[in-house]
């Protein structure tokens, strides 16, 4: 009987599971973003929110059982310093698990993009506050631009 036992085998050995979870950690944290088949999405959530949580305790310990996990000094520092810092208001779900319409082509397995929640979000902000002051140092530029042609024309006529 399979009772109270948590999580999805996948038809992988126990230490081949663990490989492939980390691995996919680490590259969620690296990309922020990361597509995978479904039911991996789903065992690969479990991970990250628990780093997530790690970071949001921001001790010592916490980054040691991070490193346990990621295994690289700058994916814990940007695990620590810029992503989990977004969730500090935020009491769980920190992943999203979006599915795909295409299955894979190949074996036509369910696929989906396992993302953090607020992280596009930010990005999306960011990328719209950086338009809008290219836009205004265009502007600036312009208005410049013409006050010198408007010069030029007035000395073209005397």
């Amino acid at each position: 009987m399979r009772h109270r036992k948590s999580g999805r085998k996948l038809n992988r050995t126990w230490e081949h599971r663990k490989a492939m979870f980390k691995n996919m950690a680490r590259s969620l944290v690296e990309h922020e973003r990361i597509t995978t088949t479904v039911p991996k999405a789903k065992e690969v959530r479990r991970l990250t929110d628990k780093l997530i949580r790690f970071g949001l305790e921001n001790t010592v310990h916490a980054r040691r059982k991070a490193f346990r996990i990621l295994e690289d000094r700058t994916l814990v520092k940007k695990l620590f310093d810029q992503i989990a810092p977004r969730y500090k208001d935020r009491p769980g779900g920190f992943t999203r698990v979006v599915k795909l319409a295409m299955p894979r082509r190949g074996d036509c397995a369910e696929m989906a993009i396992v993302e953090f929640v607020e992280g596009e979000l930010k990005a999306k902000e960011e990328e719209e506050q950086e338009r809008q002051n290219q836009e205004e140092e265009n502007r600036e530029e312009e208005a410049q631009g013409e006050g010198q042609q408007e010069e030029q024309k007035q000395e073209d006529i005397k």
